[in-house]
């Protein structure tokens, strides 16, 4: 039994301007010279550059055809319906958002030999038989970007058969990858931290230190590992001496051979910073970079396309057409336009705020001097939503005369000290990072010790507190910061 009834609702929707300028704000200064690239080249009624008259300079955002519209012979045409949901150009609807975890699916690959390419032009200089070379060719495409094969050598076998049809066993593929591993760079192939370094440690000339260091990685790793030097000075009989020139070999060794490869494939991350600080007469000066405010301006010969559609005394259905088209465009370009202004006013009134909100650490790049801030500090001094914030922060870099800085970096939570005063974890972290580099080696610093220290300076913070900041600086625990 088929039911009609009436339901209203209320419910909120951004205008198709709204998601466009939304887009454009949390573009970086690059992906936002490839957007406008992209408009450029979708719209035949937007152009760059300068326009050749300055008649139209007071009205550059204002409506190009607003004149015409009532004397246009709109009866097959209706203007409402054509601006409508229906009829938004595709181009318009495109996602295009910016995100550091996106993947960038237009990069340009500077040309050049890979890193399995590489291993597998060495193969070539091996005597191989054509099963072998073909196990060899296996295992190399099985190593990761960081040089380790680590899968076990069974489900290898297994590939083998399932994959490729070669039936072999284990210990063949064993014999194989003692082949592979002979490749450079040196301990590429390994299955594990240990082979790595003992690898590249078997590559070099026979000598006391290293012929102790491959001793101690083959019967004493997880103790070395752990540093129970201690345990080592028993167990191989050496003295302190002995033992330090054996780690300092160690030391020497890479860990991750497969990163140290730099072919030409390698590619290069360039940030462009979007704003500029700089210090004049002890003032804070910011400026927006200039790539992100671009001459821009509405085709005056779509303009006059409008104009003769509007005089010719004649108007045919194709003409009718055209002139839908040219509105929709025209349209385009003026929310384009007027998006950018709009972009450029958010992204500079912003990152005014944060400026004058950390004015101290600009004046001196001290990070001590960096203050708590959250996004929603600065959304209430510029009365804009805490989303709009976060999009200028997340994907935006400050050129500084410290260096440049990732705007993001610059918010961090409050913490009171002592004196009951705001301050900012990342002052903690700095404090902490410095008291673990100025640490006695032999005697480093426990959690324990470090909050007492803390405390002593006034930053009266809990001991698993020091355990998390330090965990966030990447910094181990004491035992494993000792040295000998």
């Amino acid at each position: 039994m088929l039911k009609q009834h009436l339901q209203f609702k209320l419910s909120q929707k951004l205008s198709p301007q709204q998601i466009q300028l939304m887009k454009l704000i949390q573009l970086p200064t690059q992906a936002f010279e490839q957007r406008m690239k992209q408009e450029l080249e979708e719209n035949p009624a937007l152009e760059s550059g300068k326009e050749e008259s300055g008649d139209l300079d007071e009205d550059r955002f204002d409506d190009p055809y607003e004149s015409d519209n009532e004397q246009i012979d709109t009866e097959d045409i209706n203007i409402d319906e054509y601006l409508s949901d229906d009829e938004i150009p595709d181009y318009r609807l495109q996602a295009n958002n910016y995100s550091s975890d996106d993947e960038e699916k237009q990069v340009p690959y500077a040309a050049g030999t890979s890193f399995h390419q590489h291993l597998l032009n060495q193969l070539n200089t091996f005597t191989l038989g054509d099963q072998e070379f073909e196990i060899a060719e296996f295992l190399v495409g099985s190593i990761d970007e960081t040089g380790y094969i680590r899968r076990d050598l069974r489900d290898i076998v297994d590939d083998l058969a399932f994959t490729q049809n070669i039936y072999t066993e284990e210990a063949e593929v064993e014999r194989v990858l003692k082949v592979v591993q002979q490749l450079d760079p040196p301990g590429v192939g390994a299955r594990n931290l240990q082979e790595c370094l003992l690898i590249q440690l078997k590559s070099k000339e026979p000598a006391p230190d290293v012929d102790l260091a491959i001793d101690i990685l083959e019967r004493s790793f997880e103790a070395f590992t752990k540093k129970h030097y201690k345990k080592l000075l028993q167990r191989h009989d050496i003295d302190e001496d002995q033992l330090r020139d054996a780690i300092h070999e160690i030391e020497k060794l890479n860990p991750k051979p497969g990163s140290s490869y730099s072919g030409n494939s390698r590619m290069v991350e360039h940030v462009v910073p979007d704003f500029t600080i700089r210090i004049i007469d002890g003032e804070l000066d910011l400026s927006l970079n200039g790539r992100n405010a671009p001459e821009l301006h509405v085709s005056r010969e779509y303009n006059n396309m409008l104009k003769g559609y509007k005089d010719s005394k004649e108007k045919s259905k194709s003409q009718k057409d055209a002139v839908m088209f040219i509105k929709q465009k025209l349209d385009a370009a003026k929310w384009f336009i007027e998006a950018i202004r709009q972009r450029q006013e958010t992204l500079y009134v912003t990152m005014n705020a944060i400026m004058h909100h950390q004015e101290e650490f600009f004046l001196t790049g001290d990070e001590r001097k960096l203050k708590p801030m959250i996004l929603k500090d600065i959304a209430d001094k510029i009365n804009m939503d805490v989303s709009t914030v976060s999009r200028v922060a997340n994907s935006k870099y400050v050129d500084t005369p410290y260096g440049t800085k990732l705007i993001k970096d610059l918010f961090s939570e409050a913490m009171k000290n002592e004196e009951g005063e705001d301050v900012s974890t990342r002052e903690i972290k700095k404090i902490l990072e410095t008291l673990i580099e100025d640490e006695d080696k032999r005697k480093p610093l426990t959690d324990d010790k470090l909050a007492k220290l803390l405390k002593e300076k006034g930053y009266p913070i809990a001991r698993r507190t020091v355990a998390k900041y330090r965990e966030q600086l990447n910094l181990p625990v004491a035992r494993l910061r000792k040295e000998i």
